[in-house]
């Protein structure tokens, strides 16, 4: 039987900071050697109890440099140092604490030449690493204008998802880029030619820094022992983000003594879309006999109703580690259902309702919105700007700022003023072999006369253009005119379909961006809220008042920093909030329904929903649109997402429901 130490040179005595914990929290900081599987639910401390177990292992004569602390972000890992630091002020700081590549890149540094790199290897940055590609694309593909040939941001994600997922590249381009599978032998290719630039080079990027500590662990025993051997305790935070890559790291990680920690919530993985397996979690008992299992389940975030919320809608998951969250804190409102009639009652309700609770004392900044994709919060965008209300999306750009939005929208202010050079401009570089030097000669080309869209009508090209650019300004120009034909004017809705289809840009955005299909949503979304308007020219005009309303003040008081939050999930994670409105609880929404393909995919949208639950702590609004559109833009009647249908029968326990026209 394997045997676990916990090392210990001083006497064991109470140390006057657990004082500071309560009996679950106290269970982890004290568990004895061997491994350690701490399920620690939404905001039950899980940092408090992970970092005074660190302290406490430095009490008891565990050297600080003999403790790896593995974590998710840089800022996560100075956030425990410093709290470490607070309790053990002269150990902190020697203790081996970062992300996953900060370790990986520590370590390396001391073995990449058993590898083949220098041990001063540079690390590429995304956008250097997607320089590199482009090389290697310039120098294996000698006709790059005439064949269709994924961008390098492209190659570079089935790269990363073959690696992180440990999946190969056949099948992720099968999966994930289906419109290349023809183009498998090139794209293969280019990237073990891209591998080899970077040996070549004696640099990494940031996925060859986990790659490259793998394969010293499995290649190379006597470093492997050497290492295992080295950390005496490892502690690893959110488990349940790690991907299969990471998970076999920490397993080699583990030493003989075997004493590793890992903490995490299984109802909180959510990104499985960056290759994170839950099963990693839920699996840990299995890879590692005689695991201990302590659960944190006293929950200090949020009401003891919206709490009940949550711990109902998870108990529909099937695979899970179960667990009931305990609201320590007072009694609060009861969750609120609000039954909508459509996307714009729904952002009229919630735009009125942040008001209302910024009078009752609430902050915007204290309060958040929640949706399942950037696209369900359109109309909600457009109604705070009218009205005043200042607001910040997290981690991404207003609606209307999106790139390929503005793409799509310079199409149509190219015929609303055709000496929009700008628009030109941006409309013609969306064509391959056409960048903003040949994008202004066409324009002066066309523009000569001083009517560019009478010269495009008769054929005016600009002269002794490039055979590539030639092609791409034909394309551009046939597109141009088929959305100016009478038919389209009419119709803002059509226009955008068009351009997503025949016009093209469903291909550009397949070829050249990583998140294709959100984006095609995006534009969908965009043509319903167009067929709304009876011209273009009204679509347009609707557009530019709104973008010109500064948002500067609120209705009532002065705040200047006072900013609403809109969020997807995903962003959300980690954050908190005293009220919070989740968006489009209809099912092919909220879940969405592309995410709906197996029985793993809907629990990973039920642990969305949970996520977005347990971010209030003391107001939940749950909006429910009766009336959507499908994707030819007619007016269709939602189902209510079945997140909300799960909830029992006698859901009036539970939340209470608000209609509002």
């Amino acid at each position: 039987m394997r045997q676990y130490t916990l090392k210990r040179e001083k006497p064991q005595g109470r140390s006057a900071f657990l004082n500071d914990l309560n009996d679950e929290q106290r269970r982890v900081v004290e568990a004895g050697g061997g491994p350690l599987l701490v399920i620690a639910g939404a905001g039950t401390g899980k940092t408090r109890a992970l970092t005074y177990r660190t302290a406490w292992l430095m009490e008891q004569g565990t050297a600080p440099d003999r403790v790896l602390l593995l974590t998710f972000t840089n800022k996560a890992a100075r956030e425990m140092i410093d709290r470490v630091s607070r309790l053990a002020p002269d150990a902190a700081t020697k203790i081996w604490a970062g992300t996953f590549h900060s370790i990986a890149n520590r370590i390396l540094r001391q073995h990449a030449d058993r590898l083949g790199y220098g041990t001063n290897y540079g690390i590429l940055d995304p956008q250097e690493a997607q320089d590199l590609m482009d090389l290697t694309l310039a120098r294996c593909v000698d006709d790059i204008g005439k064949r269709r040939v994924p961008k390098a941001r492209v190659l570079l994600r089935m790269l990363s998802t073959a690696v992180n997922t440990d999946r190969p590249l056949d099948k992720v381009v099968a999966a994930d880029y289906p419109q290349f599978v023809a183009d498998l032998p090139l794209i293969d290719t280019l990237l073990t030619a891209y591998l080899g630039h970077k040996v070549e080079m004696n640099v990494m990027d940031y996925d060859d820094l986990l790659v490259n500590w793998q394969l010293l662990l499995t290649d190379h025993p006597d470093l492997r022992d050497a290492w295992s051997s080295r950390f005496e305790h490892i502690l690893v935070d959110e488990f349940q983000d790690t991907n299969l890559m990471q998970a076999r790291i920490v397993d080699l990680m583990a030493g003989p003594a075997g004493n590793l920690m890992v903490v995490g919530d299984d109802a909180q993985s959510i990104y499985a879309f960056r290759g994170a397996r839950v099963r990693n979690i839920l699996d840990f008992p299995d890879r590692h006999p005689g695991t201990r299992i302590v659960r944190l389940e006293r929950n200090y975030r949020s009401t003891p109703q919206i709490v009940a919320v949550a711990n109902q809608s998870i108990r529909h998951n099937r695979y899970q580690f179960e667990k009931t969250l305990r609201a320590e804190g007072p009694d609060g409102d009861l969750p609120a259902h609000i039954v909508l009639g459509d996307g714009d009652v729904q952002a009229a309700f919630v735009a009125q309702r942040v008001l209302e609770l910024r009078d009752e004392g609430i902050d915007l900044g204290q309060q958040a919105v929640l949706y399942r994709a950037h696209y369900q919060a359109l109309e909600l965008q457009l109604e705070l700007q009218k009205r005043g209300i200042p607001f910040v999306i997290r981690s991404g750009q207003r609606f209307f700022e999106q790139a390929h939005i503005r793409d799509l929208l310079a199409h149509l202010r190219i015929l609303f003023n055709p000496l929009d050079r700008l628009a030109w401009t941006r409309v013609l570089k969306l064509q391959e072999g056409i960048g903003t030097g040949l994008a202004t000669r066409i324009f002066d080309a066309l523009a000569a006369s001083g009517d560019p869209w009478g010269a495009l009508q008769q054929d005016v090209p600009a002269k002794d253009l490039p055979k590539r650019a030639f092609v791409g300004y034909r394309r551009a120009r046939e597109t141009l005119l088929s959305l100016g034909q009478p038919g389209m004017l009419g119709s803002p809705s059509a226009m955008f379909d068009y351009l997503l289809g025949d016009g093209g840009y469903g291909e550009h955005l397949a070829r050249t961006q990583t998140n294709a299909d959100a984006r095609q949503e995006d534009i969908r979304q965009l043509a319903h809220y167009a067929s709304k308007f009876d011209s273009y020219q009204q679509f347009l005009e609707e557009l530019a008042l709104v973008e010109n309303i500064a948002a500067e003040d609120i209705q009532s008081g002065e705040a200047k920093d006072e900013r609403l939050l809109l969020s997807t999930v995903h962003q959300a994670k980690g954050l908190e909030w005293d009220a919070v409105f989740i968006l489009s609880l209809a099912d092919g929404q909220f879940p969405l329904r592309v995410a709906l393909g197996s029985e793993a995919e809907e629990e990973e949208e039920r642990r969305l929903f949970y996520v977005a639950l347990t971010r209030a702590r003391r107001h939940l609004y749950l909006c429910s649109p009766q009336w959507g559109s499908d994707r030819e833009h007619r007016r269709v009647l939602n189902r209510p997402s079945r997140f909300l249908q799960e909830l029992p029968h006698t859901r009036e326990d539970l939340v209470e429901t608000w209609r509002v026209a």
